[in-house]
């Protein structure tokens, strides 16, 4: 037997749902500007309340100045029945991917709080969150092979996608 053999395995339950990711209006946090992406199962959208909650809590997340003159995209991602993962992105040094991710933990949680990273190894993206994030990344690239002024940042930010994820 192979480690092959042994790897990749699935929770024998396990069932892949498709999902959707659709763009909702970008917005301005912590002195920069960043795009937005909702992403559920189609019959199971965020629920507006929910989607408000983030949107405010953005604000705590990103601090005052701390995303000053950054340009970059939100996701918040609804995984199951009442978890929800806000996830922020903005491009640093030019072409690197700088995340902080929130969370809100169950019906019983009043706001989304910093989700705790303490080990070395930890989750980035899931597959579902990977598809905006794939478009964010042929996104920028696009506006960093532009002329990069103010009608390319607009450009940015109106290139969103829509879809399955």
């Amino acid at each position: 037997m192979s480690v092959l053999d042994e790897v990749g395995a699935i929770t024998p339950g396990y069932e892949h749902l498709a999902k959707v990711v659709h763009p909702a209006p970008a917005v301005e946090a912590g002195g920069g500007v960043l795009k937005w992406y909702d992403i559920a199962e189609g019959e199971r959208p965020i629920p507006r309340d929910v989607a408000a909650l983030a949107r405010r809590g953005l604000a705590e997340a990103t601090g005052r100045d701390a995303l000053a003159g950054e340009l970059g995209f939100v996701i918040l991602h609804r995984c199951g029945d009442d978890f929800y993962f806000l996830l922020i992105s903005t491009w640093r040094n030019e072409n690197e991917l700088w995340e902080t991710v929130w969370a809100k933990a169950g019906a019983g949680r009043p706001a989304f709080e910093p989700w705790p990273v303490d080990t070395a190894h930890h989750p980035t993206f899931c597959v579902w969150e990977l598809r905006a994030v794939c478009h964010e990344q042929a996104a920028w690239s696009r506006y960093l092979r532009s002329e990069r002024d103010a009608i390319a940042r607009k450009d940015y930010l109106r290139d969103t996608y829509t879809g399955l994820a």
